[in-house]
């Protein structure tokens, strides 16, 4: 009878709350495309409805109209080089592979994928995404 209930308690203990590993290669990857030509791959989260992380890919050249997010949003670029620049910004920094940018809620910005070659960031935003267009 003991051996019985031990198994039954190695076979429940992952049941029972532990963690596991997830793994996904890029190949597998989901990829949902805006017709914008941008493309979002969950990783978690639900991008429309809640806080969200994915890899999101931009074709080379795509620059966005000035707009603002409800929640912040941050990156890491995997490939490629963007800019984020707010309104009033001249010269914006370039963020290459391994660089990181955060953009405040309600900032109004422009973001653009440099037009050489495309862009791949990972990014999370603490909020439901959204794209809200605002006047220069």
């Amino acid at each position: 009878m003991k051996q019985f209930a031990y198994a039954v308690l190695l076979a429940a203990s992952p049941a029972l709350g532990e963690p596991g590993i997830t793994v996904t290669p890029a190949n597998s990857l989901s990829w949902e495309n805006t017709p914008e030509g941008v493309a979002f791959a969950a990783l978690s989260g639900d991008r429309r409805h809640e806080p969200y992380f994915a890899m999101v890919r931009l074709p080379g050249g795509t620059t966005s109209p000035p707009h603002i997010k409800s929640a912040d949003m941050v990156g890491v670029m995997v490939e490629g080089q963007m800019t984020h620049a707010a309104l009033n910004e001249n010269n914006p920094t370039l963020v290459g592979p391994g660089g990181y940018y955060h953009i405040p809620a309600h900032l109004p910005h422009v973001s653009a994928c440099v037009p050489t070659v495309p862009c791949l960031t990972m990014l999370y935003q603490d909020g439901a995404f959204d794209f809200v267009p605002v006047q220069p």
